[in-house]
């Protein structure tokens, strides 16, 4: 298929169909040739195809034991990614440790390829912590829940970058319904007109909530970015190679002054928005099924037995390592303690605060009037 350096707009009032994407793996696995993406895949080896393989299934397996978790009572909410594990591991792999992301609710995958421990992401959505992790140990900020604001961060952290004279860039994630927040546009004026090296990714997984993506948007939205003076591309964001490629090219593009790129990755999201809601009520099985038949990881594994691999090694390699990784997860959940009242109010300012102090006791003679003493005194 065709394709261009950067895809200008589309023309017409209406979606093209969705064959109009940057492709290196078919649905049906096999390899198809990009004049612009393959520069970017000199490196892949069968080896390489196995690894990433091994990312999907694991981050997969993730994000099926914390759903079960959050059903069981343990988690009090879990934003599920099935169906996006391909958008998520190749742009978490494009990037140098130098790189800072800046993710929404949903990049559970991209935090774990980051290098930070799931249990500190099952911390946070049990409502124990506010964030799991310290961002600055991972280069990953704190996962944004505000729809949209981290685009705004990531913006204000990459013109900091240029101003340092360092050699890095920054990812701001979210969903194609934050395209149509005011934080996300006003993140784009401000990385075309100060050239921030910054990428914006968005993984339209066709809904937003409950709302489909042709309701707010009309055209692609990779055609919205170019309003602003930003290049896009848009790539299927089930084809982990196609995603590894736009990302790196974006990326490498922010580092050597080229300024921000937009990438959408069009993919699917398989589950609900949260284990709060159903999709049942709003979207067709039909298209459900549909989407099922590009599933991401499916893909590469017809593409490894098109190259001749032992596809029961690869498959028997991943599950292993996801069972072990399951079973660290759930017996970390087990052996996890809960804070008491008076951490809510630590790690707020670097420095003793009165007023914050004033708060500390205010809570705890609240919480005295409920329980006594006793569960007062964690507030002290």
């Amino acid at each position: 298929m065709g394709s261009t350096s950067l895809i200008p707009p589309s023309t017409g009032m209406h979606h093209i169909p969705e064959p109009d994407l940057l492709q290196v793996l078919s649905p049906e696995g096999q390899r198809r040739a990009d004049a612009d993406l393959d520069p970017w895949l000199t490196d892949v080896t069968p080896g390489m195809l196995a690894a990433l393989h091994r990312d999907m299934t694991l981050i997969r397996r993730i994000d099926t034991e914390c759903t079960h978790l959050q059903r069981q009572g343990e988690l009090a909410l879990w934003p599920p990614l099935l169906g996006q594990e391909a958008a998520q591991v190749g742009s978490a792999l494009a990037m140098e440790a130098e790189d800072y992301v800046f993710p929404s609710y949903r990049e559970n995958g991209v935090a774990y390829l980051r290098g930070i421990d799931p249990l500190g992401l099952v911390r946070l959505w049990r409502g124990s912590t506010y964030a799991g992790w310290t961002p600055a140990d991972h280069n990953v900020a704190a996962q944004q829940i505000i729809i949209g604001a981290q685009a705004l961060h990531a913006v204000g952290y990459a013109m900091g970058i240029t101003r340092d004279g360092a050699d890095a860039a920054a990812i701001s994630y979210f969903g194609d319904g934050a395209t149509s927040q005011g934080d996300v546009n006003e993140a784009m004026v401000f990385a075309a007109s100060f050239h921030a090296p910054v990428v914006f990714f968005c993984q339209n997984n066709q809904w937003a909530i409950s709302e489909p993506v042709g309701l707010q948007a009309k055209r692609h939205i990779a055609d919205r970015p170019w309003g602003f003076g930003i290049p896009a591309m848009r790539v299927d964001g089930n084809d982990v190679l196609a995603v590894l490629a736009a990302t790196r090219r974006a990326l490498e593009r922010a580092r050597n002054g080229g300024g921000p790129t937009f990438i959408e990755a069009v993919t699917y999201r398989m589950g609900p928005h949260t284990t709060a809601d159903d999709p049942t009520r709003y979207r067709d099985s039909d298209e459900v099924e549909a989407w099922r038949a590009k599933d991401p990881i499916d893909r590469l594994e017809k593409h490894l037995e098109e190259l001749g691999e032992d596809l029961e090694a690869v498959r028997a390699a991943a599950t292993t390592a996801a069972d072990a990784l399951a079973a660290e997860l759930r017996a970390g959940v087990a052996a996890l303690q809960e804070p008491e009242p008076s951490e809510l109010f630590d790690h707020v300012y670097a420095e003793p605060h009165h007023e914050l102090e004033r708060q500390r006791e205010h809570y705890r003679l609240y919480l005295e009037q409920f329980d006594g003493p006793q569960l007062a005194a964690g507030a002290r």
